[in-house]
């Protein structure tokens, strides 16, 4: 198929949402190599907005259409069955920006939640932390939600070693739930995030949750280690991450771990690489990585130019954890992958 025959992104289907029948097009058609994988590369942000918008997360709507290949009214079924019908206001805020009445407020944002202490150790380390951005017991029961997901008991260690398909290493494949949405919209979370971009017209994405058990003599720590998730290819976007504690977790408890301060010395760091390094292959681990410990309910956000990642569980209990972001759709990336 020509690429001037790809689905208009004004044309919708039953759900009323625009560019949904483009993106699942756009799927079907890099499933069927009729188009290659980096086609559209500038629709990138907004593919994922669109699925913010339906509550879908990136990677199961991804391995749904390339495994089912499904028509259009099937791609709109499926969405109704797992994330339920689209919420009103955030279809016609996503519809908008597609003509000249888009309704988001991009004004600028007074400081209310972070202080000036948050703001200085923000510019020094790239993180910051949100003390009680959830409550400990709607950690609790997220921690309950997850547990039933994979067939685990929180407080029996002969359970969570055993297989189930939805874990994935540390990850764990659940996106839809009434108590992760319930934290995705936590107010202070929002609001960190609007402070930090300085605009309100932010997206929260779909993601999934995390359960890093203790090693043993017969499981060992599968990583994620310390990475990237964007290019940095200098000079990189401001961009975030972010992090819900659904436990306390300390040092030793596969605490989240980042390199304080890397987005201040990452441009410096690349030039003084040896010609035709590889910068993720390099010991990321030597720059300064530090674990860290915060309480049930604490949220971390992280400039992502950090490396970053989990680490090694070498405590008596698992580390329970939440992913969760917001961003604009014109979020800016690094158009050179590095």
């Amino acid at each position: 198929m020509l690429v001037h025959e790809i689905t208009p992104s004004s044309e919708t289907g039953k759900l009323n949402v625009k560019h949904l029948k483009r993106y699942w097009n756009k799927s079907l058609l890099k499933r069927d190599g009729k188009l290659s994988s980096d086609s559209f590369q500038d629709e990138w942000k907004m593919d994922t907005t669109l699925l913010t918008v339906v509550g879908l997360g990136l990677e199961q709507t991804i391995l749904y259409v390339y495994r089912k290949a499904p028509t259009f009214d099937e791609f709109e079924n499926w969405i109704l069955e797992t994330a339920g019908s689209p919420d009103a206001e955030k279809v016609t805020q996503f519809n908008s920006l597609f003509d000249d009445k888009n309704t988001l407020n991009t004004s600028s944002v007074q400081r209310e939640l972070l202080t000036d202490e948050d703001w200085a150790f923000w510019n020094k380390n790239g993180y910051v932390i949100i003390k009680n951005a959830v409550t400990k017991e709607c950690c609790d029961q997220t921690i309950q939600a997850l547990c039933d997901y994979i067939k685990i008991d929180r407080n029996d260690k002969d359970t969570w070693y055993d297989h189930h398909n939805a874990r994935q290493g540390i990850m764990v494949q659940l996106f839809q739930h009434q108590l992760l949405e319930q934290n995705r919209k936590a107010p202070k979370i929002k609001r960190a995030f609007e402070e930090l971009w300085n605009r309100k017209d932010l997206w929260v994405n779909t993601d999934r949750v995390g359960f890093n058990p203790p090693e043993t003599a017969l499981y060992r720590f599968p990583g994620p280690f310390l990475h990237w998730d964007v290019s940095i290819h200098p000079p990189v976007p401001f961009g975030t991450q972010g992090l819900l504690y659904l436990s306390d977790t300390a040092e030793n408890q596969g605490a989240f771990t980042v390199v304080p301060g890397f987005q201040n010395i990452l441009e410096e760091w690349l030039e003084n690489l040896p010609p035709n390094t590889d910068p993720r292959k390099e010991d990321l681990y030597a720059l300064g990585a530090t674990p860290i410990a915060a309480n049930a309910g604490d949220f971390i956000i992280w400039h992502h130019a950090l490396p970053h990642g989990s680490s090694p569980n070498t405590a008596l209990l698992p580390r329970f954890v939440q992913y969760i972001n917001y961003a604009p759709f014109d979020e800016k990336e690094s158009e050179i992958w590095l």
